[in-house]
């Protein structure tokens, strides 16, 4: 054989397995990032409520409360959801609004996927919510996509590395908006925090609707989409304490749902009487659930897809 050609055979033999070896190293740091389950704290799950189905969705009796497929009512819980549609044809919006109030011992809480806190940790909204006995739940922030930002849940600090304006769920019924980087994970702790969650922007805040929302960036990292721009949207707001407002907004569906701009969003927590919102997670995430089923149309598909963690309301 020639020898030219024999060293030409032998460095495209080189060449080759250099390229596979950076590209299944692309690959896996790919998986690694956004694919393989990276558990980093076990949470002790809820305690089950006494049914005949230990698996079963809580259904309280007539004896505990009164509800429909849009309503419930009890001593200490009041929720009611309803289906607003705006506009017409490929302007035509669709959304979900869950006002809720509780009283007493009745807390809005959130819960993680599998019960466990880390990255790339997820399970569908309802599944979730089924986990935790919860009669209505929304998505939360999907805190396990990113690594950082300051994630408390349930007094406990699990995350502290301060990066954009998050949200503070207080003991005493509250929300407010803060900035990360300005209020210490110790400082909310010591205020009253339950849990935080890390998204945005904040909507609204001290009844005022923020501005400049359309230059609002959360994540800059590899696979994240704008949340600019119509888009389906998930977020709470609070009219006093204990007496909140979630508000589902579905879209990417022609003549059903093109989603809410920013602004837009803002308005329907305004128009609501909210004195403080923020937005969560939003697009295929946006989910809302009540009493065992799946209320709006995720992705325009019905469709859910998984989510690192919720926010719920459940019978004590």
């Amino acid at each position: 054989m020639n020898p030219s050609r024999k060293s030409r055979k032998k460095l495209y033999a080189i060449i080759l397995t250099t390229a596979v070896v950076v590209i299944g190293g692309i690959l896996y740091a790919l998986a690694d990032r956004y694919l393989i389950e990276k558990v980093e704290v076990v949470v002790e799950a809820p305690q089950s409520v006494d049914t005949d189905d230990s698996s079963a969705t809580q259904e309280p009796s007539a004896e505990q409360a009164e509800y429909d497929d849009w309503n419930y009512e009890s001593d200490e819980i009041s929720i009611s959801i309803d289906q607003v549609q705006t506009g017409s044809g490929e302007d035509m919006i669709t959304y979900f609004v869950a006002d809720v109030q509780l009283a007493g011992d009745a807390t809005l809480s959130s819960a993680f996927a599998k019960n466990s806190f880390g990255r790339n940790v997820i399970d569908y909204t309802s599944s979730i919510a089924e986990d935790n006995n919860a009669l209505f739940a929304i998505n939360g922030d999907y805190y396990g996509f990113r690594g950082d930002g300051v994630i408390i849940r349930g007094g406990t600090l699990y995350r502290d590395e301060p990066t954009r304006i998050g949200l503070g769920l207080f003991a005493d019924g509250t929300i407010s908006s803060f900035d990360e980087a300005e209020i210490s994970s110790s400082s909310l702790l010591a205020d009253g925090v339950v849990d935080t969650l890390s998204f945005g922007p904040a909507l609204i805040q001290d009844g005022e609707i923020a501005d400049d929302l359309d230059s609002v960036k959360i994540d800059t990292n590899f696979g994240n989409r704008s949340i600019q721009g119509a888009n389906p949207r998930t977020g709470i707001g609070m009219i006093s304490a204990n007496h909140y407002v979630f508000v589902v907004v579905d879209g990417r569906k022609s003549n059903y749902s093109r989603g809410m701009t920013l602004d837009e969003f803002a308005e329907v927590f305004a128009e609501l009487g909210a004195t403080e919102a923020y937005n969560l997670d939003g697009g295929g995430s946006s989910t809302m659930y009540f009493m065992g089923r799946v209320v709006n149309n995720p992705q325009g598909k019905n469709k859910e897809r998984g989510v690192s963690d919720i926010l719920y309301i459940a019978e004590r």
